[in-house]
């Protein structure tokens, strides 16, 4: 049996944790403080014999008889759960890596990595732990554990979303290349389809809506016709392409929209794309695996070029109870100010609440420390009771089986949009990444699964407290330590607005 943990913070504020709670247990002990329950022990006892009725017998019996088996409680819960004994090092405290084995995913293992000599010891102090919370410790992993693991494996497909809609294109001289492109290309062949007005499938119709449509670039007529309005270096002048156009000092040329658009590394697809991390392409690939390698390349370049973020799907994906069964103009004028509301809401919330999720498994690691801390002194006060010790016995327990919730919450957000809009769902449509239409219900939906983050613990705690463990103190650090990581987020978008 092992002390495990499921991140690096964790395992870091393990140890800090109860190299701080033996500490504070040899001060009780070098001073004697540790013995003075045993003296409240007695008083107690003493004084619950003298309440009770004449009819009880011999008091001083029944008192002694209470006072010994309180004594040998008291003794028990110090042997147990009081005095450090299972020293505390790599050989027992491991990094689960279980669940990102299951999901196919891989992280290094701390032997992997320098933390195999650093955190053993912490300024050359090591720490050892009662046998009692080496025990709910590792149950307490255990269950959690399992519990998390019962959580089918996902794509994350709101996080890649946000992923992509924080990427920009760094360089200013390629933004506004794309600029020129939209105007001397895509306006041009947009215009030109509009008066040709030719039959297209609703997939083309899409497909037309950006500057890197197939449709354009393979349909003669269109980029192959159309060319750059301005001297290009990355070209060079090309006497039968070019003809007629005037030829610049430093040679450069007039390419084609195809060629512009294709051309190699010097194309603007492919300096698009290397705007875009590779990890997250590898990602968004992995999801999307009805997709080609080259339609998954177009999605995200769409998602940072393009002019317009079109809608192909119309669907219904949410019910609720706003409006009438047939919208009214007040109705509909409400919708309209509310939908309004939300879009302006989101801009500071979303990230805000980006924030927190990152935050919360930070703040989750150093409650658990500071229950490791709080534990010597708990059970002092508590006068080494039985109560007592299952009381923080079921708190630390709590503590640890947040984290469930937790990766439930996170698992149900970042799978919903799949299961709404992924390729086998109702609403399914040809871009998966541009094609959410139902775009204020989304952001409602995200409003509420942010709450969920703080609810599912909460009520997990208050469940507990129906059976008399009173935990949610612990659920309300876990918001009040995020409350600022998540004012931060929100800063910049407060300032802009």
């Amino acid at each position: 049996m092992t002390l495990t943990t499921t991140d690096y913070l964790e395992y870091y504020l393990t140890l800090v944790g109860w190299i701080v709670g033996n500490g504070i247990w040899d001060v009780l002990v070098a001073s004697g403080i540790f013995a003075i329950p045993f003296a409240f022990i007695v008083i107690q006892e003493w004084l619950k014999a003298r309440t009770e009725g004449v009819d009880e017998g011999n008091k001083g019996a029944l008192s002694a008889v209470r006072i010994e088996n309180r004594v040998w409680a008291a003794v028990m819960v110090i042997l147990f759960g009081c005095i450090p004994f299972i020293p505390v090092s790599l050989s027992t405290i491991q990094f689960d890596t279980s669940r990102s084995a299951q999901c196919n995913t891989s992280i290094p293992v701390p032997d992997d990595t320098r933390w195999s000599n650093a955190y053993t010891t912490l300024n050359n102090q090591s720490a050892m732990v009662p046998v009692w919370w080496f025990l709910i410790h590792s149950l307490s992993k255990a269950v959690t554990g399992a519990a998390v693991a019962a959580i089918p494996c996902g794509v994350d497909l709101r996080q890649m979303r946000m992923d992509i809609d924080a990427t920009r294109i760094n360089d200013p001289l390629l933004a506004q290349e794309v600029s020129d492109f939209t105007r001397d290309c895509y306006n041009q062949s947009r215009a030109r389809l509009f008066m040709n007005r030719p039959s297209l499938t609703q997939q083309q119709m899409n497909d037309v809506s950006w500057i890197g449509s197939r449709y354009f670039l393979s349909t003669p007529g269109f980029y192959d016709t159309y060319h750059a309005s301005t001297a290009l270096d990355a070209w060079p002048y090309n006497a039968t392409r070019d003809v007629g156009l005037a030829q610049v000092t430093g040679g450069g040329g007039y390419p084609t929209c195809n060629q512009w658009w294709l051309d190699g590394g010097r194309g603007l697809r492919a300096r698009l794309l290397n705007q875009v991390d590779p990890s997250l392409l590898t990602r968004f690939a992995g999801w999307a695996g009805f997709l080609s390698s080259d339609e998954v390349a177009d999605s995200v370049i769409r998602a940072i070029a393009s002019p317009q973020k079109q809608i192909a799907n119309r669907g219904a994906a949410y019910t609720d109870y706003g409006g009438q069964v047939d919208m009214s103009i007040p109705n509909m004028a409400v919708r309209a100010a509310s939908d309004l509301g939300t879009l302006f809401g989101s801009l500071a919330y979303f990230p805000a609440m980006d924030v927190v999720r990152q935050a919360l498994p930070m703040v989750l690691s150093f409650l658990k420390m500071a229950l490791v801390i709080c534990i010597p002194l708990v059970l002092l006060i508590g006068t080494y009771d039985l109560r007592a010790l299952m009381t923080v016995t079921c708190v630390q327990f709590a503590l640890f089986f947040v984290d469930f919730w937790l990766q439930l919450a996170r698992w149900i957000d970042s799978t919903i949009l799949d299961a709404l809009y992924g390729w086998d769902s109702p609403h399914s449509n040809f871009n998966p990444l541009m094609g959410l239409n139902n775009t204020f219900g989304d952001g409602i939906l995200f409003f509420v699964m942010a709450a969920m983050f703080i609810v599912m613990p909460l009520i997990w705690m208050a469940a507990l407290s129906w059976v008399g463990i009173r935990a949610g103190s612990f659920v309300q650090a876990l918001s009040d330590g995020t409350k600022g990581a998540g004012a931060a987020g929100a800063k910049v978008v407060d300032k802009i607005t």
